[in-house]
């Protein structure tokens, strides 16, 4: 491919993304496609079922989107982006009594809170230190 191949594909694709812009439709297609990657399947994961018991693994499922355009002495720009994150955070445990979540602990939150805890400990004691002296 040649550079002046290159231009014009970047130009093609910035009157499509501009097209897009002005109709309204690019923020929408954006959040489709992200949306699709970060659905309600990767949240509630495949039931798995053992001896009477049913576990659904369940996740957190966050998104966003944004995108925009300007002028500025003649030029123009636009553009935009997204992304997506899916994280565990325990399961449901389905038996024939009933049902129950199960939450997933995260040994880094208790870590960090307890790192948090000592600081201010070491802080309190300095603080008491100096009022002594």
């Amino acid at each position: 491919m040649t550079v002046a191949a290159d231009h014009t594909d970047v130009g093609q694709v910035k009157a499509r993304v501009q097209e897009q812009v002005v109709a309204g439709a690019f923020i929408e297609r954006l959040a489709e496609r992200i949306g699709a990657a970060v659905r309600a399947s990767a949240v509630f994961g495949e039931p798995v079922e053992r001896e009477g018991l049913t576990v659904i693994p369940v996740s957190r499922a966050m998104w966003g989107v944004g995108g925009g355009s300007g002028e500025k002495e003649g030029q123009q720009g636009l553009g935009g982006g997204g992304g997506g994150s899916v994280a565990p955070i325990g399961y449901i445990e389905v038996r024939d009594t009933g049902a129950e979540f199960k939450p997933i602990r995260d040994p880094r939150v208790f870590a960090a809170a307890g790192a948090a805890a000592a600081g201010l400990a070491a802080l309190a004691a300095r603080a008491i230190a100096r009022r002594r002296a």
